[in-house]
Formats: C-alpha cells, structure tokens, sequence
C-alpha cells in the first residue's frame, strides 16, 4: 500500500523532528555518533511510527513486533526517538552518556523501557533477531521480527551465520524476519569499500537466500514500498539496503566518515540546525508536492 499524502508529510515532520532532536542530545552530550544515526533516522521513523506493530502505552505486549537495532551505537538516536515516543522524558536526554545516566552510550534494554535487545557489540543482532523470530514460530505467535544492521558491520562473520541460519529456517516455515542494512557506504575508519569491500552487496544477501531490494534509505515512499514488500512474505527471508548518506542533511558532515562519532563546538551546532532545518523544509515540500 502506498503512502497517502497526510502519511508521506507526517513521516517527514516526525523524522525531522528526530534528527533535530538527536542533534541536541549530541551537543548536550558533548559528543556522540551523530553520522550513523542520521543515515539511519528515516528507516527507523517509518519502522516505529508506521509499519511495526508497537504501542509505547504497553511495550510489553507479547505479541508486539520485536526490533532490535543491531547498530547500537545509534543509542543517541533511538533515546531521542524514544523521548518522542513517550517511553523516556526529554529531560533525560541532557543526561545522555553522562555519569550515573540510565541512557548509556549503547542503550540498555534492562534501563529503557521499549528496548527489545541491548545492542552495541557489532555482529550481534542478527543472532538475537533469528533467535527471536524463532522463539515466536514455536510460541504461535504472529509477531514479526526487525533487525537493522550497519553495513561496516557486516564485515563480521557473525552476520553472514545468522543470514544461513535464517535462509536455512525459511525453509521450514520461519519468515518472520526482515533485515535492514543502513547503507551509508562508511565506517568508523573510512569507507566500507576500502577497508572491507562488500560489493556486490546485495548479490551476497541474495546468495545466502535472502529476497533482496535497494532502496534509497532517505525517500519514505520507496522505503514503504520495501517494506510492503517484505511484509507480504514469501518463501524467502528478505533483506532491504537502504542505501544512506552519513551525515545526511548536515553539510559538513555528509558522506565524511570522520563523522561517525565527533563533538559539535558551537559553531558547527549553529550550522547544523540550519542546515537541518533547511533539509527538513525541502524534503516536506516535496511530500506536500508529489503525494497523493
């Protein structure tokens, strides 16, 4: 099903909102990995606000959608994302990776209310989401399971185990799991293709098994269409590349891996506000423009 214009626009005001958001609890941080979370804003916007099954009023529903965001040093992404959801108070979000806070750098799940894994050590959340996914075959439930993985962390062989064991599961009734790669083509020490060449990359995914699609990871109607896709099931696991920038809608910082953690003095959090604010202003006049 397509975006309606009402959800294309509102998409964008609430990533927006998550970007800026994010921002501030870079600066009141006074550091934090700012380039791998804008990559990954809009995919985890359209995740939480409209395609997994996940109400903040009762995070504990069993049979909600499990996400585990497997790049979990986005911590100060998803804190601001949970503020907006109501899970964690925006006064927090100043305490962020601060002394005695219970929003450390890689978040928590036994602190944040709504986490589904704690994440961080980079490999690990594609087990974790296979496990779940799994768990919920053999309980009877119908929930669906989520995972979004980095793609510098896809150089763990971890990743590519848990990729044969889900083609391998599919097999056998177990499709429950839908994988996302942010692909912002960098990582914490330069870019993916000269540390660690992963292309052809989704030719890997389809050769593990995985129905694969490409997607530009910052445009909200082919990202529903992914997901709608992926959705509708099938006899195979699905994996989506959203195909990212890091840094995306900050000038300085845009496609510059030296950005995958880095502090903002004040000139540069001027800068990137405004470049936000103006990213934020052309992105909904497009959805107001094009949708439908």
């Amino acid at each position: 099903m397509a975006l309606t214009r009402q959800e294309w626009i509102g998409l964008e005001k609430k990533a927006a909102e998550l970007r800026d958001l994010c921002l501030d609890t870079v600066n009141w941080a006074g550091s934090g990995h700012w380039g791998g979370s804008s990559s990954s804003a809009d995919i985890l916007t359209i995740l939480y606000y409209k395609y997994a099954k996940f109400d903040p009023q009762n995070p504990d529903d069993p049979d909600r959608d499990r996400i585990v965001v497997s790049k979990g040093h986005v911590g100060i992404l998803l804190a601001p994302l949970f503020s907006m959801l109501g899970l964690i108070k925006k006064e927090d979000l100043k305490t962020f990776n601060l002394t005695g806070s219970k929003l450390g750098i890689h978040l928590d799940s036994n602190k944040v209310k709504g986490l589904d894994s704690s994440t961080g050590s980079l490999g690990h959340g594609s087990p974790i989401a296979i496990g779940m996914a799994l768990a919920g075959k053999l309980l009877g439930k119908s929930y669906k399971t989520f995972v979004v993985l980095g793609d510098g962390e896809c150089d763990e062989g971890s990743v590519w185990e848990a990729a044969m064991a889900t083609s391998h599961f599919t097999k056998r009734g177990t499709n429950n799991l839908i994988t996302i790669v942010d692909r912002n083509h960098n990582m914490i020490d330069g870019n993916t293709e000269d540390i660690m060449a992963l292309e052809p990359f989704a030719d890997k995914w389809k050769a593990f098994g995985f129905e694969t699609i490409v997607v530009n990871g910052h445009d909200f109607p082919q990202l529903a269409e992914a997901f709608d896709k992926a959705l509708a099931g099938g006899p195979k696991p699905f994996c989506i590349i959203a195909d990212t920038v890091k840094g995306q809608g900050v000038s300085f910082a845009q496609g510059n891996y030296k950005w995958h953690y880095g502090a903002l003095d004040e000139a540069k959090y001027t800068t990137a506000k405004n470049d936000l604010a103006a990213y934020a202003k052309t992105r909904i006049e497009r959805a107001e423009k094009e949708g439908k």
